[in-house]
C-alpha cells in the first residue's frame, strides 16, 4: 500500500472541505444572529445530501472508468486525455475564482439568506426559507465534492488510495471546523490557503503532463492504424512531443522515495519530453502567475482600504486649538 498516492487527493479534498466548512459555518453564524437556529436542521440535511450525490457521482466515474478500460486503446487514452483536461480547467479556475473572490463570499451569502428568510412560506410547499438554505449548502457541497471526484478520475489508475486521501482530507476539513467554530481556535485562513493553493497548483500541472502523455499515445496508436498517419509522428522518443530532456530512472525513479513524493506532489517524472516541459513551465507561468498575483492585488487592495480609512479618520478629528482669546 502506497499512502504517497493518497496525498494528491488529501490535499484537494483538504482544501475543498474547508471552503464547504466556511461556508457551514457562515450560515450558521447568521442563522444564530437573526435567532432562526430552527433552520439548522436544513444546513445539516443540504450537507448529508451533498455528500450522498459527490458519492453517487464518483460510484458513476468508477464504472465508467473501469467500462472504458476494456474498450479500445484509443478510446481509453482519448478518455482519459478529456477527464485530464477538465480536471486541469476546473481546478484552475476554482484557484484564480476563490483567490479573487472569497472577500466577497460572506457578503454574497448573507445577502442570500436574507432573501430567503424574508420569503413568506408557501401554503402548499412548506418553508420557502429552509429550502433555500438547504439548496444552497447542498450545491456548496457538491460542487466541491465533484471537483474531489474529477481529480480522482484523472489519476484513473489509483482509485482506492485517491479515495482514502479524500476520506482523509474531509475528515481533516471537519476537524479544522471544529477547531475554528467551536472552541475558537485562531487560525490564518489566508496564509492556509495559499499555502495549501500553491501546492495544490503544482498538483495540477502535474495533471497536464498527465494529459499530454495520453494524448501523445492516442496519436500513436491512431498512427499505426492508419498508414495515412503515420507521417504524424515525427521524433524519436514520443510521437508530437519530442524527444527526451532527461531518462533518469536508473538515478531518481518516480515510483520509489524520493522520487515518487516529487512525482505526486510536483509532477515529476524521471523521463520528461521537450513537449511536456514546455507546456508545463507555460502553465506555470500563467495559470501560476494569475494565481500569485491574485494575492499581491488582494494585499495591495486591503492596504489601500486600510490607508484610505486611516485618512478619513484623521481628517475628521478636530484639531486642537492652540489658544483662545477673551
Amino acid at each position: 500500500m502506497n499512502l504517497t498516492d493518497a496525498l494528491p487527493t488529501f490535499t484537494i479534498a483538504l482544501r475543498e472541505g474547508v471552503e464547504v466548512a466556511l461556508v457551514v459555518g457562515i450560515v450558521l453564524a447568521y442563522l444564530q444572529k437573526v435567532q432562526r437556529q430552527d433552520l439548522y436542521r436544513a444546513v445539516f440535511q443540504g450537507i448529508g445530501a451533498g455528500i450522498l450525490a459527490s458519492c453517487l457521482i464518483a460510484a458513476g466515474f468508477y464504472w465508467g472508468l473501469a467500462e472504458i478500460s476494456l474498450s479500445s486503446p484509443l478510446v481509453k487514452q482519448l478518455v482519459e486525455t478529456g477527464i485530464c483536461i477538465l480536471a486541469i480547467a476546473m481546478l484552475s479556475w476554482m484557484l484564480l475564482w476563490m483567490t479573487r473572490q472569497g472577500k466577497k463570499i460572506k457578503g454574497e451569502i448573507e445577502s442570500n439568506l436574507d432573501l430567503a428568510l424574508a420569503a413568506p412560506d408557501h401554503p402548499t410547499q412548506g418553508n420557502n426559507a429552509a429550502g433555500a438554505i438547504f439548496s444552497l449548502i447542498a450545491l456548496a457541497t457538491l460542487r466541491e465534492g465533484f471537483e474531489v471526484v474529477l481529480f480522482i478520475a484523472a489519476r484513473f489508475e489509483q482509485s482506492y488510495m485517491a479515495a482514502l486521501g479524500a476520506i482523509s482530507g474531509f475528515a481533516g476539513a471537519v476537524v479544522f471546523a471544529i477547531a475554528l467554530f467551536k472552541f475558537g481556535v485562531r487560525i490564518n485562513i489566508r496564509l492556509f490557503f495559499q499555502t495549501v493553493g500553491t501546492l495544490l497548483l503544482l498538483i495540477v500541472a502535474g495533471l497536464v503532463i498527465s494529459a499530454l502523455g495520453h494524448f501523445d499515445k492516442a496519436v500513436a496508436i491512431a498512427a499505426q492504424s492508419s498508414p495515412s498517419l503515420a507521417q504524424i509522428c515525427f521524433a524519436k522518443d514520443s510521437c508530437i512531443l519530442g524527444d527526451l530532456i532527461w531518462d533518469l530512472r536508473a538515478i531518481l525513479p518516480a515510483k520509489q522515495f524520493p522520487g515518487v513524493i516529487l512525482h505526486t506532489l510536483l509532477g515529476y517524472r524521471d523521463q520528461l519530453l521537450w513537449g511536456q516541459a514546455i507546456v508545463y513551465v507555460f502553465f506555470l507561468v500563467t495559470v501560476g502567475g494569475a494565481y500569485w498575483r491574485s494575492f499581491s492585488d488582494r494585499l495591495n487592495s486591503t492596504r489601500s482600504a486600510s490607508s484610505t480609512k486611516s485618512t478619513i479618520a484623521t481628517k475628521t478629528i478636530p484639531s486642537s486649538p492652540s489658544g483662545s482669546s477673551n
